[in-house]
Order: C-alpha cells, then sequence, then structure tokens
C-alpha cells in the first residue's frame, strides 16, 4: 500500500534519521538539463557535421537511450568524446540556468535545525556537481555528497544501494529517499529504504508528467516543512 504524503511527512520528523536526495530534477530544476541535451547539444551537434537540426537530435536521442541508466548517461567526459563536443565548457556557458526548485532551501534548513542527517546521492558526473552546487550553494547542507562514479554502479542498480549503505551508514528503515525518477525509487525500494518520495514537475516549464502511483508524489517541498 502506497504511504500517504501526511505519513511520509509524520514520519520525517520524528522517526526519520537519514534523508537522500536526488540533484537533477529533484533539489534543482531539470529545465536546464532538459535544454542542455535536447536543444543546445542537437544545435552544436547540427553545427558540427552540417545537418539539420530535426536530423542532430534524432542521432543524440538515439545515442542517449543506448547509455541510459549506466555510468555513461551521465558521463561528460564520456559525451565529449563521443560527440567531439566540449561538455564542460558548454553546460558553463549556460550555467546561469541552474536553479534551485522553490522551498529546497528552506526544507534542507529545518533538516539540518533538527538533526538530521542529509545525504546528496546523484547519478551526475563531477563536473556537473561541481558546476551545480557552486552556482547553488547548496553543498553546505549535505553532511555529504555521492555520486555513482563514486559508488562504481549508477542508481538503477542494486549495487550502488549496497556500497552507498556501507559509505553513508545510514539505518534503511530509518531513512527517507526522494527521486524524481521512478526506476531509481523501484530499485531503492527494493532494497529495502523505507520511506520513498517522488518529485513531481522535475521540470518546472512542462506539465506533469504521468507517473505509475506505486509512489507517494510530491510538487513542492514546501509540502515537507515541519509543521508550526
Amino acid at each position: 500500500m502506497v504511504k500517504g504524503i501526511e505519513e511520509i511527512r509524520e514520519a520525517l520528523w520524528s522517526t526519520v534519521d537519514y534523508v537522500l536526495l536526488d540533484m537533477d530534477g529533484t533539489l534543482l530544476d531539470k529545465y536546464f538539463d532538459d535544454y542542455f541535451w535536447e536543444h543546445l547539444v542537437p544545435e552544436k551537434y547540427a553545427e558540427k557535421h552540417s545537418i539539420t537540426f530535426g536530423r542532430a537530435k534524432e542521432e543524440l536521442l538515439a545515442k542517449y537511450r543506448h547509455h541510459e541508466g549506466t555510468l555513461n548517461w551521465t558521463d561528460i567526459d564520456f559525451w565529449s568524446e563521443e560527440l567531439g563536443i566540449d561538455i564542460p565548457a558548454l553546460k558553463e556557458q549556460i550555467r546561469h540556468l541552474i536553479e534551485v526548485h522553490p522551498n529546497v532551501e528552506d526544507f534542507l534548513s529545518a533538516l539540518n535545525e533538527r538533526g538530521r542527517k542529509v545525504f546528496l546521492v546523484t547519478n551526475a558526473h563531477y563536473k556537473t556537481l561541481t558546476i551545480k552546487l557552486r552556482k547553488t550553494e547548496l553543498g553546505k547542507y549535505f553532511q555529504r555528497v555521492i555520486t555513482s562514479f563514486d559508488m562504481g554502479a549508477p542508481k538503477e542498480e542494486p549495487l550502488f544501494w549496497e556500497r552507498a549503505e556501507k559509505a553513508l551508514r545510514f539505518e534503511k528503515e530509518q531513512t527517507l529517499f526522494v527521486d524524481d525518477t521512478e526506476e531509481i525509487l523501484f530499485t531503492a525500494r527494493d532494497y529495502g529504504i523505507r520511506h520513498i518520495l517522488l518529485k513531481d514537475r522535475a521540470n518546472s516549464k512542462e506539465k506533469d508528467r504521468s507517473h505509475s502511483g506505486n509512489f507517494p508524489a510530491i510538487k513542492d517541498f514546501k509540502e515537507l516543512l515541519p509543521p508550526g
């Protein structure tokens, strides 16, 4: 039976000791990433190969799908080599588009004030992580940050969670994990993490996505703020 938001919120401020949070789409607006990979990169790829934007996007989407769910998927050094485009430099050019979702900092601050152990767990490459934490200054809220590259496996795989548990020493029964990708949430739930929450409206400029209903979902972190 899927828990409701109120049940998760009550547990968060009473029995939960560890909070694991995804970055892109969960804490940060995914508009930056969607624009980058679906518009800017195809634009540069089209210029490089003297093809239309439509043809470039079609070729790139096929490449993306092939590597989705693997470490290559978010490895920007891999994509730089694969596409012949300096991906980190291109990300820096539009870093002004990186934005934090509403009420995220209030939520993180409340977690810190109430003594929760807060960890950022992301599939993002460390170069991307550096760009985004420098722009948003969210790093100060986390006891530790780990990436799929640190763990040697993406969050979609159980191996990530086995290694993350050893690295972070969280207790699965007292842990809340929030992510915007259902496949990852299924893996975390199967691993035994007790409280699982979907962040909806990952991209603020898109309509709400349809999801399975297997997990409670929030649109805004104000829904999790402590009472009072």
